[in-house]
């Protein structure tokens, strides 16, 4: 490979993203925006303010507008002004009260996994016991744990083979620690000391764990970010659900100050170290121009999108859009695709299929692949099992001769100052509503965050749906196909 012609891997600096059709991309210091996000934020405008004038929100909040006046440059050197309100010390008083503001929180949110095989079967009954994941009709909602329990038995077995191929459980936990560990020693470097919290949504340590730790350590201020670059109503939104639902129903969490990174998928550090990755691997290839970028991003059902107004598919497009604008920058101009894995049903979900499109690429002549999980940001049987073992060996009978696959951002350490310069950046939004920003879900305080987002979409369509027949072919058919005999013996 003659690398003179192709630009440094580790290649920084300031850059205005190409053009496109689809996509027109302006620079500022720390993010890119584009004009249809700008649109779709004027949208939400109106909502916002009426959030953050709501009378029912504290007198000492301030409007968002002020906030977003206070943020300056150099975001590192902002110091949030102090807290008037005191409180006690957990355990104590008089001389141990403190500022609200003296600790600052870290909550990183993620899906979880089973840490051993005798694990499978309840984090199974977990995931399928969360009404956003399935969905039942208004007066079946009652039958939910039952489904969840014979949907998890049935379908443990098989899961806990896969589990079994990758070394006998997910490596989720301790990979979400390390990166905590990680941001801990990131926001240290930059000035700030905060705690850093892992809060699972199916497994351990759970959400409510993670929050019982905070209370323990009194924390003042918390930052919620949950690890899915791009946000959708089924991992963030079930998570921050979770989440709202415990804040409002504990009463030491009541007071908790907070806000929320609902997605950040156009950051500039995590656009480069995904770029960063994929040119790393690309080099291993014997014609790096002739790969094919392959990305795989998770699926959801269309209806999500379509019907309840998830944003989910519109960042991932715009995601990819930045990524290959980078690519290409650093003189790659590799083809690229993008599809959605993991499908679970008969009912239609985000097309085109990760299957369907390999078979496709290696029908259409396709010989060399670089896979790029990306949404998911630490390994897990997802990267693990279904891209290197399922989707390899697809490939292969496919006549791709040539395979590789970009590893997950795992503890990256430029996407790991990249969140820690996100946590700083909203702190200033603490305990208020942002402005709308480049993202398409704005950023603010968990309960009005929803509210606002809740007010532009219909009630959520299952993802499983009974008078829906019809047989998909992905490797969880028989999941699918589970829950509609288990669902139908239930019901009647």
């Amino acid at each position: 490979m003659n690398t003179s012609s192709v630009a440094s891997c580790s290649g920084r600096g300031e850059q205005l993203l190409p053009s496109t059709s689809s996509h027109q991309w302006t620079h500022c210091p720390r993010r890119f925006m584009s004009r249809r996000s700008v649109r779709r934020a004027a949208g939400v405008e109106e909502l916002l303010r009426r959030s953050t004038t709501n009378p029912q929100r504290p007198s000492h909040l301030k409007p968002a507008s002020v906030a977003a006046a206070a943020l300056s440059n150099n975001v590192s050197a902002f110091k949030p002004e102090p807290a008037v309100e005191q409180r006690s010390a957990q355990g104590g008083g008089g001389n141990n009260q403190r500022s609200a503001t003296d600790k600052v929180g870290v909550l990183l949110l993620n899906l979880g996994g089973p840490d051993t095989l005798d694990d499978v079967q309840p984090f199974l009954y977990n995931l399928f016991a969360d009404p956003d994941i399935i969905r039942l009709p208004g007066a079946a909602k009652y039958l939910q744990p039952l489904l969840a329990y014979v949907l998890s038995n049935a379908r443990a077995p098989k899961s806990a083979e896969g589990y079994a191929s990758i070394g006998g459980g997910s490596p989720l936990r301790s990979i979400t620690q390390k990166q905590a560990d990680a941001l801990t020693v990131s926001l240290r470097e930059k000035g700030l000391n905060a705690n850093v919290y892992v809060g699972m949504r199916y497994w351990h340590p759970y959400t409510e764990e993670a929050l019982e730790q905070i209370k323990r350590d009194n924390v003042g201020r918390l930052v919620i970010l949950p690890l899915y670059p791009q946000f959708s109503i089924s991992t963030s939104g079930s998570s921050l659900r979770l989440l709202e639902k415990i804040l409002k129903e504990d009463q030491q969490l009541q007071g908790l100050r907070h806000t929320v990174i609902p997605s950040w998928y156009q950051r500039k550090g995590y656009v480069d170290a995904m770029t960063d990755l994929i040119c790393q691997e690309l080099t291993k290839f014997s014609d790096p121009q002739s790969v094919e970028l392959f990305f795989s991003a998770h699926g959801v059902p269309k209806s999500y999108v379509e019907e309840a107004g998830d944003p989910y598919k519109e960042e991932m497009e715009e995601c990819i859009a930045l990524i290959v604008a980078e690519v290409k920058r650093r003189g790659y101009n590799n083809h690229h695709t993008l599809a959605y894995q993991s499908r679970v049903g008969p009912v239609e979900w985000l097309q085109p299929y990760t299957d369907d499109s390999i078979k496709e690429l290696g029908a259409n002549g396709t010989k060399s692949m670089l896979a790029v999980p990306v949404s998911f940001v630490s390994e897990h049987i997802e990267t693990l099992e279904e891209i290197d073992m399922e989707y390899r060996e697809l490939a292969e009978e496919s006549g791709i001769e040539n395979w590789g696959r970009v590893p997950a951002l795992n503890t990256n350490q430029l996407f790991i100052d990249d969140l820690a310069d996100a946590v700083l950046e909203a702190l200033p939004y603490v305990g208020m509503v942002a402005k709308p920003s480049d993202a398409l879900v704005p950023q603010g305080e968990l309960e009005a965050l929803l509210q606002a987002y809740d007010r532009e979409r219909r009630a959520l369509p299952s993802p499983v749906v009974v008078w829906q027949w019809g047989w998909t072919k992905s490797a969880e058919t028989w999941n699918g196909r589970l829950a509609m005999v288990a669902l139908f013996v239930i019901v009647t």
